[in-house]
């Protein structure tokens, strides 16, 4: 019998993922390994053989670029019904079930949702009205530690204060709990609630839970080795009633946890799923096979995952180009000859959209950037600057939110002196006093505050046109509001205005906005909604141009030539990684790793340089650990680039001992030279994150004047480095 459309293909453990519906399920699967194709297929198969109505499945991934795909591939498959999955970002639904119950929150239906620069915002307004000093507490660092504890599932009224004894002069759980209250009476929600919201909601009503857990027979997760504690906890509810849950991962791809991604929730499945089972794909359809064994055989070297060995899909596949590994004088011959080779490759026939220079950290980008605009070769730095992230489309999204809600205080306090009105920071004092004082919004203040009549007319002439053009939104097109609201505040006449070389593009810019205004998209609350949920970084474009980007941003991408640079210590692993001594960290930078050698199907070069730029000082450097970790056998090696002259000799790196959750490293040994009882630190050998391994020279309390072997005399803390043992 001839197998259904879905099955055609799949190999045959992506078939047992498909069919084998019943009980918890994790699916290890490797980079290139063609997990989407599985969670299409599976889909496809639940809902063709009847186990369940379209409607009755739950897929989330983490981006809508990969919703978009996965609902590409099922709508291919079983047709218009796909458009009845519950298929979207845990965010996405999240937010769908805040509009369905928005009343049991004390929500309205059109709530807004907040974006990062408008909760900086919120957030150092607030701490200014508690009289805590933003210069010493950064208003950033207070919002990540509030959106953490919402990652972890918690709320302010939520005992946590332990963790955070003398954080912002000890006041803030009555920052977090002031910043929950401001943004209800504003009848808004900030990216963190769309989770913690939803898992409060189905924990405080038991018949909304009871619902939901029969309306999904079938629970499908992507990436789940991204999912944080509020995600994990929101889909152990859901599949509490019928267990049918399916979760696709690969823990030697967990590279987030600086946001809030916990490795544990894979790792633990078995232990958190007891019937359980797990299917690893480990066939990969993507790289050569020595990119696969000299990734395979650097990741290796974790001890916290579960194990598999990526391999290429067909047995006799050729065995390709081995890992290149080049080593520099300085960071500039690096980048040019990374930029040499990429014209090479053009020369041969790779197209530059085929090719990407994959960076640990951001700042190194600029020296790229330098290299590619003197060899003329066209580039794009994606992920560094986003279309909803610009000036002129949030100053327009903000006077759109005042449409929907004139209570958004953060929209009008951006907007209400664009273009300058004559509005100043003692007006909107007093209207803050008013507003505070009187339990009002900004907007409802200008009515209430006696004013200069000079701003007392501008304002009601800004508060007039909001009115005058919600009402037209019953009557007109979404597009010809936005344009006729901006035009008459003055708006788009403040940029014809401006003289400089900007100035056009942002216009063009404004006109690109309100093109995006039709269809679904024609509701000005759909719009906003789809605004606050675009989360993608890589807006990646179709020109052929050369792509520049983070490792962390590289994520879910292939090229078919990748150039790694920067494999040195304390830049790769990242030095906080080594300060902290977690064997965490350092995993998790070694998984880094396995992320950017796994983007390349043909080719891979590994660079590294003896001395770079950092924060305006050249500080030399010592190749990465992950170098000597990369098995010889699928790799070239060839550091006469510059390096010839200057041999390198051993030096002390960490190691692993026997792996638990109390092993610290252990350290290479040398002997201390003239160490004396009244000095135990002069002649000590010892180890530095960043500069290596020196000899210190004097001591002055815990301040240490050390000669590196590398870096030269530096004066550090003694903190700041760890002894060479005996």
């Amino acid at each position: 019998m001839e197998k259904p459309i879905y099955l055609a293909g799949l190999n045959p453990e992506q078939e047992q993922a498909v069919m084998q519906t019943e009980h918890p399920l994790l699916v290890l699967s490797g980079a290139g390994t063609g997990k989407t194709r599985v969670l299409t297929s599976r889909l496809a198969h639940i809902i063709c053989s009847g186990l369940a109505q379209p409607w009755q499945c739950l897929a989330v991934t983490f981006t809508n670029k990969a919703a978009r795909e996965m609902e590409s591939r099922l709508s291919a498959l079983i047709g218009v019904s796909a458009a009845s999955v519950w298929l979207g970002t845990f965010h996405k639904f999240g937010c769908r079930l805040l509009r369905q119950h928005y009343a049991r929150l004390g929500l309205s239906k059109h709530f807004l949702i907040l974006d990062e620069d408008d909760q900086v915002r919120f957030v150092k307004q607030l701490m200014t009205d508690l009289s805590l000093d933003v210069k010493r507490w950064s208003p950033e660092l207070v919002l990540e530690n509030i959106q953490r504890l919402k990652d972890k599932g918690i709320g302010p009224q939520t005992p946590y204060e332990a963790m955070y004894k003398g954080f912002v002069d000890g006041k803030f759980p009555q920052v977090y709990e002031l910043y929950q209250t401001r943004l209800h009476a504003m009848d808004a929600v900030d990216f963190g609630d769309l989770l913690l919201l939803p898992l409060t909601l189905l924990r405080e009503n038991e018949d909304l839970l009871s619902y939901y857990q029969q309306q999904f027979k079938y629970i499908l997760v992507d990436e789940y080795q991204d999912t944080n504690t509020a995600q994990y906890l929101l889909l152990r509810l859901l599949a509490r009633g019928h267990g049918n849950l399916c979760c696709v991962g690969d823990d030697d791809q967990s590279i987030y946890s600086w946001r809030g991604a916990e490795v544990n929730n894979i790792l633990n499945f078995n232990k958190d799923f007891p019937d359980a089972s797990i299917i690893r794909l480990e066939r990969n359809y993507r790289s050569t096979a020595h990119i696969l064994g000299a990734a395979s055989g650097l990741i290796a070297h974790n001890v916290a995952r579960l194990g598999k060995t990526l391999r290429p899909a067909q047995a006799n596949a050729d065995l390709g180009e081995k890992v290149r590994v080049r080593g520099y004088w300085t960071d500039l011959d690096e980048a040019r000859k990374i930029v040499d080779e990429v014209e090479n490759c053009q020369r041969r026939g790779t197209p530059l959209s085929s090719m990407a220079v994959l960076v640990r950290a951001g700042f190194q980008t600029r020296v790229f950037e330098e290299m590619l605009m003197k060899a003329g070769v066209p580039y794009q730095v994606v992920g560094d600057y986003k279309f909803y992230e610009r000036e002129e489309i949030k100053d327009a999204i903000a006077y759109l939110r005042l449409l929907l809600n004139a209570r958004d205080d953060i929209a009008f306090a951006r907007v209400v002196n664009k273009p300058k009105r004559g509005i100043g920071a003692a007006t909107l004092t007093s209207l803050r006093t008013t507003a505070t004082t009187e339990h009002c919004s900004l907007f409802e203040a200008v009515e209430r505050t006696p004013l200069k009549a000079a701003a007392d007319g501008k304002l009601k002439t800004f508060t007039q046109a909001i009115v005058h053009w919600t009402k037209q939104l019953e009557n007109l097109p979404l597009a010809k509001v936005a344009v006729g609201l901006l035009e008459e505040v003055g708006y788009m006449q403040m940029w014809r205005d401006d003289s400089s070389p900007q100035a056009e593009g942002r216009l063009e810019n404004l006109k690109e906005l309100t093109n995006g205004m039709t269809g679904e998209m024609s509701d000005l609350s759909a719009f906003l909604e789809h605004v606050s949920l675009v989360t993608d970084t890589d807006r990646m474009q179709d020109e052929n141009m050369l792509s520049v980007m983070t490792l962390h941003a590289s994520k879910g991408l292939e090229f078919d030539v990748v150039f790694l640079p920067g494999w040195e210590e304390g830049l790769f692993p990242h030095s906080k990684s080594l300060e902290t001594r977690e064997t965490a960290a350092l995993e998790e930078e070694r998984r880094l790793a396995y992320v950017g050698i796994t983007r390349a199907k043909k080719q891979a070069w590994i660079s590294f340089a003896s001395s770079r730029y950092v924060f305006g000082e050249r500080q030399a450097a010592l190749p990465s650990r992950f170098v000597d970790e990369l098995p010889k056998e699928h790799v070239d090696i060839d550091v006469a680039h510059g390096l010839s002259s200057a041999p390198r000799t051993p030096y002390p790196r960490q190691t692993y001992d026997e792996f638990n959750q109390d092993t610290e490293y252990t350290w290479g040994k040398t002997t201390g030279m003239f160490s004396t009882p009244n000095n135990p630190w002069k002649g000590q050998r010892v180890y530095h994150a960043q500069f290596g391994s020196g000899t210190v020279m004097a001591a002055e309390g815990n301040k240490l004047t050390i000669v590196f072997d590398y870096s030269g005399r530096r004066k550090v803390l003694a903190q700041f480095v760890r002894k060479i043992e005996e």
